[in-house]
């Protein structure tokens, strides 16, 4: 992939293509051609809907039984790496952008379903109380996934530079501001933290801005 090249935008607008149709056509036409699996990033600020998009794709593609409909689905919340409110509030943008994510066992875990066809890992704890830990706490049940002819990567930071080397195909969803909060807020009910929005909001102002602004993606989907 060409870092530099510029995206092919393709934004939903009245008559138009939903973005995970437009994704799953894109990707029907690149996986027939495949001889191992076609590994592609979805990434996006949080309340994106990646996850939706994720999920709309998969099921696009089961209703089209041609040898392409199998798809695995590596979740990138599994990869925090941990560390509490006050833990992030002492790190610069740039040092969350770093430590958000443990990369390397997203690496690992994508080197593993392209060589060996199966990986496992244990996700993140989100009930622990160790989030400070200096191992993230992890939890007791591993999960287990088969290479399927499509393997998508799919969370905030997926497209990080450290995984371009492993990411056939770098998707980009945006959203407005105030649709993203909005979601977010219904997502999290009662559990959301206005404080951890705004922590999350600076680290991706940071990576979107500077690290994976759209121009480093191949294709760019707006969701409205």
């Amino acid at each position: 992939m060409d870092p530099e090249r510029r995206p092919a935008v393709a934004a939903t607008s009245a008559g138009g293509r939903p973005p995970a149709e437009v994704l799953a056509i894109r990707l029907r036409q690149a996986l027939p051609a495949r001889q191992g699996p076609l590994v592609v990033g979805v990434d996006g600020r949080s309340g994106a809907g990646k996850s939706t998009l994720t999920a709309q794709v998969a099921a696009y593609l089961a209703r089209h039984p041609d040898g392409v409909g199998r798809v695995t689905v590596v979740e990138g919340d599994d990869f925090y790496a941990g560390g509490s409110a006050g833990t992030w509030d002492a790190r610069t943008a740039p040092e969350r952008v770093d430590l958000v994510i443990d990369w390397h066992r997203q690496r690992d875990v994508l080197e593993r379903l392209r060589a060996d066809g199966v990986a496992r890992w244990r996700g993140f704890d989100w009930d622990s109380e160790h989030w400070d830990a200096e191992v993230a706490p992890l939890t007791a049940s591993a999960t287990t996934a088969v290479a399927a002819p499509l393997i998508l990567l799919e969370g905030a930071y997926s497209c990080r530079p450290e995984l371009h080397p492993l990411l056939d195909l770098r998707v980009l969803l945006t959203a407005p501001g105030e649709v993203r909060l909005r979601r977010l807020v219904q997502r999290d009910g009662d559990d959301h933290d206005a404080g951890w929005t705004a922590r999350w909001s600076a680290a991706e102002d940071h990576y979107f801005g500077s690290v994976m602004p759209p121009e480093r993606f191949d294709l760019v989907l707006g969701a409205g």
